[in-house]
């Protein structure tokens, strides 16, 4: 039986080591790394239900779930310095590009320590979704799954309707539009 692609990729990612890909952003060390994740809950089951809280955006408006109530919305939980970030990232502003008219909701949340090294990394790429800094009051409201960059899709209901973790390919981001009907 052959095996797909995504699921040789998260073997090879789970042995690699974080890469530092931008000079303005400083990964964590590998022991902050590994208590995070070791403290990180597992990925939501299909089906739960998530309250995702109002936050602060980096681009000084602010999200509040209100407005995304019974549309479509993209979690996605990312940080300049995760070289699996940079190859999904640009996919995920496409999908925001080419969905957002169609009704699709999108946060992305970013684990960066500085608010200023996620702001530097979207101006360089030129994103413009949605982006929060995961605080620790955030974090609390609503803790970041196991793994990075972390995809979850929440249905019109609020409930999770697609949870992954680790790098998503491009027809992988694309194929989150099915999730608008």
């Amino acid at each position: 039986m052959p095996i797909a692609r995504r699921t040789l990729l998260a073997a090879a990612g789970a042995a690699a080591v974080p890469l530092r890909l931008s000079a303005q952003a400083a990964p964590p060390s590998a022991a902050e790394v590994a208590a995070r994740e070791k403290a990180a809950p597992p990925l939501p089951a299909i089906g739960t239900a998530l309250a995702v809280p109002a936050a602060d955006l980096l681009d000084g408006t602010r999200f509040e779930p209100e407005q995304v109530r019974g549309r479509v919305l993209v979690l996605y939980w990312w940080a300049s310095w995760c070289p699996f970030c940079a190859l999904v990232t640009p996919h995920v502003a496409k999908l925001w590009h080419a969905q957002r008219s169609r009704g699709l909701a999108m946060l992305t949340l970013s684990i960066d320590r500085k608010a200023d090294d996620a702001r530097a990394y979207l101006r360089k790429h030129g994103y413009d979704f949605p982006t929060a800094l995961v605080t620790p009051e955030f974090h609390k409201a609503l803790p970041k799954p196991k793994g990075l960059p972390v995809t979850i899709v929440l249905g019109r209901d609020g409930k999770v309707v697609q949870a992954e973790a680790g790098q998503l390919f491009p027809e992988d981001v694309e194929a989150l539009a099915r999730h608008l009907g």
